[in-house]
């Protein structure tokens, strides 16, 4: 369903949301696999503080288009091109129906879908085949959860929105890719106050994702011990599906 790439030296890749967690682990996999790498996140310290060796380091606001524009003609006056563009950035607030809160959910999913509809917008004319671009969602997407009320439907948005995506660009060779980690030890995810099943570091979400585009596949989901168990309760009826995961979460 999509290219499979194997070997990474001299790929051009863009990780924007770069400068923590998964996106900076992913940052040290690829360029120690050999590829050429710019870093995007808002905090141009934190970028610097990666050091990264060789990385074209280019400071934007994945949720300003403007910004990203900017970022985009540097990368290219700088490359000439990108193969791979990688959306990283993402935020997440536990919230339930008791103390929802508007501003602080649509701030939430401004970053995590708003953002990555506004770089596929910015780059797809740079988009060719043999490359593409990914976005990391989250099993959270897959079917409603507790404490989830603004982060999952963003990332639901996200993954559907790459499904159509990917329906129009296979034809042409370019791939799209969706990256659905289970839970990864962060700074956002330490505001959770449950005990996190099959939690893994970035550096382990890093190397399964990287991994990940070996296959042809659309979607690069890990742990599959946590992720498997979260496709089987998605293909469940309401009827079974409520009951059950209020049961395994506690909520």
């Amino acid at each position: 369903m999509n290219p499979k790439i194997t070997d990474w030296v001299g790929k051009r890749v863009w990780l924007v949301g770069a400068s923590s967690g998964i996106g900076a682990a992913m940052a040290h996999e690829l360029v120690g696999r050999g590829a050429k790498l710019a870093l995007s996140a808002r905090n141009a310290e934190k970028l610097k503080a990666l050091a990264v060796g060789g990385a074209l380091l280019l400071p934007c606001d994945a949720t300003d288009t403007a910004s990203l524009a900017a970022a985009r003609e540097s990368l290219l006056a700088t490359w000439g091109g990108i193969d791979l563009v990688v959306y990283l950035a993402g935020d997440y607030v536990p919230m339930r129906a008791d103390n929802f809160d508007l501003a602080v959910a649509e701030k939430v999913i401004a970053v995590n879908f708003n953002g990555a509809m506004r770089l596929a917008a910015t780059v797809l004319p740079d988009l060719k085949a043999g490359g593409g671009i990914a976005f990391v969602a989250s099993v959270a997407g897959y079917r409603g959860l507790p404490k989830a009320l603004c982060y999952g439907p963003g990332k639901a948005a996200l993954i559907h929105f790459a499904e159509v995506l990917h329906l129009d660009l296979a034809p042409k060779g370019v791939g799209v890719w969706v990256i659905n980690p289970g839970f990864v030890s962060t700074q956002l995810t330490a505001k959770n106050d449950f005990t996190m099943p099959a939690l893994q570091t970035p550096a382990q979400a890093a190397i399964a994702a990287v991994d990940g585009f070996k296959t042809a596949n659309f979607e690069i989901h890990f742990p599959k011990r946590f992720t498997r168990l979260m496709k089987f309760f998605a293909l469940l009826p309401y009827g079974w599906y409520f009951p059950l995961i209020r049961r395994f979460t506690g909520g």
